[in-house]
Order: C-alpha cells, then sequence, then structure tokens
C-alpha cells in the first residue's frame, strides 16, 4: 500500500491557483481513490499503479493549458493491505493519551 502526498501547480499563472488545483482536484475526487485534502497538498492511498495513475491523469489536466508545472512528491510504500491513512495518526494519538488536530 502506497501514501503518496503531492503538490501540483503551474507556474507563470498569476498569483491565485485556485482555478488550476481545483481541476486537479476534481480528477482526484473523480478517480475515487482514498484521499484526504491539505492545505499545502494532497495525500492518495492506494496501490502503486493506480496511485500514480491519479497522479499523471492531473498532470495530463495541467498540461492542456499550462507550458510548466510544478510537482513536488513524497511517497511511503509498506508490503500491507492496511489502511494506513488514518492508522499512522491514530497510533501517534493513542501513544499520546489524546486525540490531535487533523
Amino acid at each position: 500500500m502506497v501514501l503518496l502526498e503531492f503538490m501540483m501547480s503551474p507556474t507563470g499563472k498569476g498569483e491565485s491557483l485556485s482555478p488550476y488545483v481545483s481541476r486537479v482536484l476534481n480528477v482526484i475526487d473523480e478517480s475515487g481513490i482514498t484521499y484526504r485534502l491539505t492545505p499545502m497538498g494532497t495525500i492518495l492511498e492506494g496501490e502503486w499503479d493506480d496511485v500514480m495513475g491519479v497522479v499523471n491523469t492531473c498532470f495530463q489536466e495541467l498540461k492542456r493549458d499550462c507550458s510548466r508545472i510544478g510537482v513536488h512528491i513524497k511517497i511511503d510504500y509498506r508490503a500491507s493491505p492496511e489502511s494506513r491513512l488514518e492508522s499512522k495518526i491514530k497510533s501517534i494519538e493513542t501513544k499520546l493519551g489524546k486525540k490531535l488536530k487533523t
């Protein structure tokens, strides 16, 4: 199972990039893959080919009208069928004995 955190946005498109980021998020949401949106990026969870396929589809979406695109990707793979998007946070909360802001 892969956790993939990424940020993708065009450069040279002005100060507000929300129209472009919205298009990327629409691709992610319609993909059916498990994800979590954060203020600085998005975390995808699934099998390698599936999450990489979503990233590629997002890139192709922006490439239609963006001549330069920045992409930052961080990947954590673990040979386990367990969902870690939630369990990693719960593990830390258990050790601390309290809920965290997530």
